[in-house]
């Protein structure tokens, strides 16, 4: 006769416990984020400033007789760098803004616990 073949049994194990999860979005150390973000914004004002300065060179060509000859040569390299600064401190200045209003509108435990 031919025997039944059992497969053998499979234990299957408990999912273990997921942790507590880490505080939410709303946290009030989030305006110590914002000051530093609107620090570095100042920065890269002033470098933008610098740099756009830099890069921008007025020549003058004196002739006898007649005014001088005023040109304007610019430096690729220093108004990229003024440009990307610039750049930056935007898109910090959008984060900042983001980072303020987080801050902002935190809530108690309770009151948060209280509207679900």
């Amino acid at each position: 006769m031919t025997e039944a073949v059992t497969e053998p049994e499979t234990v299957v194990d408990e999912p273990e416990e997921v942790p507590p999860a880490a505080p939410g979005l709303h946290q009030p150390k989030r305006w110590l984020v914002a000051a530093a973000e609107v620090v570095a914004i100042v920065l890269l004002v002033v470098a933008a400033v610098w740099c756009w300065n830099r890069g921008v060179v007025r020549l003058e060509y004196p002739f006898e007789g007649r005014e001088p000859l005023i040109s304007t040569r610019y430096h690729g390299n220093w108004l990229g760098s003024a440009v990307g600064a610039a750049t930056l401190a935007v898109v910090l200045a959008l984060d900042a803004v983001r980072q303020i209003m987080l801050a902002v509108r935190t809530r108690p435990q309770k009151a948060a616990d209280s509207d679900m």
